[in-house]
């Protein structure tokens, strides 16, 4: 069956956001006229999201579909074993043009009980930065859950909060229950577990062109707060070129880093598909029966059941995620 899969594309499913901008079209290369773009789902199976395959013999099927029809040949067995027709990650590009919202996202047990769905464990990638660009991520300080409320109500969250500033480069690990927010002028790689589940806790007090102000989930996130304070969320890795460097492993994905400059033949030992998002030049990707070009802002996805191909570029960065 393996000669039926080959490297898979997607069309991008792009999302206006208050606070979204225009440097997935210029920068990405994603058209679109609509302004204000704020995320490109690369790859999704969220409900009413699904991606639907762009490239090749399989085109206008739907993730769904595939996952379906070829089940452990496109997830491999342990994670279809886990999963079963359901894909584990939600994969984006984000560009903000203003400052996110302060929120969280519930862990496993508490998105299952009130939402059906997975908790939303994720990591960033930053791939351009204004100067001076900032991310939220955690407190500044010891916090309990009656401090945090007093500073909410207070309209003083920011004092509390932790900013770090950013540039190309940079990564972060956000577990659930951590509070986080992008700041303006940040364009990054997000891999997350599929999930749309967001508390938001404070949104600058913004209204809309109608003066509404989006909902704050304050009652639900009280519940969902991780109020220990850590300082592991920068992830330090090598740069190694032409071969992968670990960024995140954790049970829901690993990231690594892949800085390729020659041709670098890969082995697929992990009995999981692989994902390559292109975050700096171009590269190609070759298996046996088929080869596609990616490049600064596209995502590929190799169903598990491709065992050998070779990536080759004079000059490319790709993050490489597996479950």
């Amino acid at each position: 069956m393996e000669h039926q899969l080959y490297p898979l594309k997607f069309h991008p499913i792009l999302k206006e956001k208050i606070w979204g901008g225009e440097k997935l079209q210029t920068l990405l290369g994603k058209a679109s006229h609509l302004p204000n773009i704020g995320e490109s789902w690369e790859i999704s199976d969220v409900e009413d999201d699904t991606s639907v395959v762009i490239n090749g013999r399989l085109k206008d099927y739907t993730l769904k579909q595939l996952l379906k029809t070829y089940r452990e040949q496109l997830l491999g067995k342990k994670n279809y074993e886990t999963f079963g027709d359901n894909f584990p990650l939600l994969i984006k590009f984000i560009d903000a043009k203003d400052d996110l919202s302060i929120q969280l996202h519930p862990n496993d047990e508490l998105a299952e009980k009130r939402h059906g769905t997975f908790g939303k464990t994720e990591m960033w990638y930053v791939m351009q930065a204004e100067a001076d660009a900032k991310l939220i991520i955690g407190f500044n300080q010891e916090m309990t859950s009656e401090k945090y409320q007093k500073h909410l109500e207070n309209k003083t969250l920011t004092d509390i909060l932790n900013f770090e500033t950013v540039k190309s480069g940079d990564g972060f690990f956000i577990e659930v229950g951590r509070i986080h927010a992008i700041g303006a002028g940040v364009l990054l790689a997000e891999i997350q577990q599929t999930s749309d589940i967001t508390y938001r806790v404070y949104d600058w007090d913004r209204v809309d062109v109608h003066g509404n102000a989006r909902e704050l989930h304050n009652d639900m996130a009280i519940d969902a707060f991780n109020f220990n304070l850590t300082d592991d969320f920068r992830l330090h890795y090598d740069n190694i070129k032409n071969r992968s460097n670990n960024m995140v492993s954790c049970p829901y994905f690993t990231t690594n880093v892949l800085h390729v400059t020659e041709s670098i033949l890969k082995l697929n030992t992990k009995d999981s598909f692989f994902i390559y998002m292109c975050v700096e030049g171009e590269a190609l990707i070759e298996t046996e029966n088929a080869s596609e070009f990616i490049k600064q802002g596209e995502t590929l996805l190799l169903p598990a059941a491709i065992e050998t191909y070779k990536i080759s570029s004079n000059n490319a960065k790709l993050l490489e995620v597996y479950v």
